[in-house]
């Protein structure tokens, strides 16, 4: 079956500081994920993979090497561009859920869309509509996210990053602030969206939940250093604890 390339990363290299601060977050990093893959990438603490995924996210640029998404050279956009591009193209989901206390679960949902102009009433269905394919209750739009678990945090941010019908969806340890019942039912949401067609790039240092996903690539030092064949019988789903 023919890839349609999603993310292409080519020869990317991230610097911190200069001089004798210099350090280094990837060094020379390239990467094809096709459209409905769904990937894991494991690695130890500060092995590079929130930088990779930031670099992808477009949250954050390159020193050097080439990044497309979906055959967009981004180096070559403006700052409203790369704003529009990742409105459009990519949802966020975080460890610490990065969910706004002071709003409602419904408006925390609604915000990508307010970016893109949906009017109210449109950005209430989609955003229900979000929050009930994640698994999530109508009982909880009105209330703060604070007055929900972790689990049904994570996935009021799963709702919010599925909102807009985005191409990507890149999700930083969503597992890690969570009990092991709650991941199980984070991680079985996303294999249900990329059942669907979603496209996942989930970083985690959990072999259980890398396991859930299709292929596995380890990162360490900065460098992609090998791809592993995930083992479906021990994915946090299938395993007993």
């Amino acid at each position: 079956m023919p890839c349609n390339e999603l993310v292409k990363l080519v020869n990317v290299v991230k610097v911190y500081g200069s001089g004798e601060t210099r350090t280094y977050g990837l060094r020379g990093v390239s990467l094809t994920v096709c459209s409905g893959e769904f990937i894991a990438i494991m690695g130890p603490s500060g092995s590079g993979k929130s930088t990779l995924l930031n670099i992808i996210g477009l949250l954050d640029k390159p020193t050097s090497g080439k990044v497309y998404i979906d055959g967009v050279d981004v180096e070559e956009l403006s700052s409203r561009e790369l704003a529009m591009l990742r409105n459009r193209k990519i949802g966020f989901v975080f460890q610490h859920f990065n969910l706004i206390s002071r709003l409602t679960v419904l408006e925390n949902i609604e915000l990508p869309l307010i970016a893109r102009g949906v009017p109210r009433r449109a950005r209430r269905e989609l955003a229900v509509k979000a929050l009930l394919r994640v698994g999530g209750d109508t009982s909880w739009l009105a209330k703060k996210p604070t007055q929900l678990s972790g689990g049904q945090q994570q996935r009021v941010a799963i709702a919010r990053a599925i909102v807009g019908n985005p191409d990507l969806i890149l999700a930083d340890e969503p597992t890690g602030n969570l009990d092991r019942v709650s991941a199980r039912t984070v991680v079985k949401t996303f294999i249900e969206l990329n059942q669907a067609g979603q496209t996942i790039i989930l970083v985690t240092h959990d072999p259980e939940v890398a396991n859930c996903a299709r292929k596995i690539y380890v990162i360490r030092d900065g460098r992609i250093v090998g791809k592993l064949e995930p083992d479906p019988s021990k994915c946090i789903l299938n395993t007993v604890q």
